[in-house]
């Protein structure tokens, strides 16, 4: 018997000891340096991100009903959240922890970027996907942490300066790449003629969702949140690259 569909996952124990872990870690990290209420609230967020992707009906839904809700979770623990929750650690937090030399290496965008990819592609390999969801206890556990981990690394280098500072333009580039190289993801899900994914096909169907228009649905959010989210940051650092080069124009004129 499955469970209800728009139940409440107020007993997830995932969530309910990775958040306290987060916020805990924070909580520590901040006396080294205290953040601005600005990162504050951005790690805030980042954390009510995880809560409530987890916490609500959302939860149920995924593990039991729609892949557009899986992926939905998958979007807010791979990207919005780590985003987030990097962007909330004080500068000199992050100065301190990127001395750790696997640190510096896993945030180099060289290594951070196709790191976030492979986890992206890896797990949802329909095999791999089905996997995780028959084996909720661990699989799919740490499908969601390695989602998390591979985002605060994907992100590290474009909201933190430490270990290796990018210009604006070099961001700009990083995000676009990152858009262009995920996006055949959910444009993909959108795109085929079939499901792909067993584990849904035996599914209830909920609000007159055929299993192929779920899948359709899902990639058409996802590669939508993709082009919103990547497209805004990219275009944040594109004009701040455009302003710097100007201000330096303006500087070397005004030298001559």
């Amino acid at each position: 018997m499955r469970p209800e569909a728009y139940g409440w996952g107020l007993t997830e124990d995932e969530v309910l000891v990775l958040v306290p872990l987060l916020v805990v870690a924070y909580l520590v990290a901040s006396r080294l340096a205290r953040p601005s209420r600005a990162r504050a609230a951005a790690f805030a967020g980042g954390a009510g991100l995880i809560l409530l992707a987890f916490l609500t009906p959302l939860q149920s839904l995924s593990l039991h009903y729609l892949l557009t809700a899986h992926l939905l979770q998958n979007v807010v623990l791979a990207e919005w959240a780590p985003a987030l929750c990097v962007l909330g650690l004080a500068p000199l937090v992050a100065a301190r922890l990127a001395e750790s030399g696997a640190l510096r290496a896993l945030t180099h965008p060289a290594i951070a970027l196709p790191l976030w990819l492979a986890t992206y592609f890896v797990w949802h390999v329909p095999r791999a996907y089905d996997a995780a969801l028959e084996h909720p206890i661990w699989l799919l556990h740490l499908e969601h942490l390695s989602y998390l981990a591979a985002g605060a690394l994907l992100w590290w280098p474009v909201v933190q300066e430490a270990p290796h500072r990018l210009s604006s333009g070099a961001k700009s580039l990083y995000v676009f790449a990152a858009f262009v190289l995920a996006s055949p993801l959910g444009l993909l899900l959108a795109l085929l003629p079939r499901t792909v994914y067993p584990f849904y096909d035996r599914a209830p169907e909920l609000w007159g969702l055929s299993h192929l228009a779920d899948q359709q649905l899902a990639g058409v959010t996802m590669a939508a949140e993709q082009a919103v989210v990547f497209f805004a940051v990219f275009v944040t650092c594109l004009a701040r690259h455009l302003r710097e080069e100007e201000g330096r124009e303006q500087f070397r004129s005004f030298s001559a």
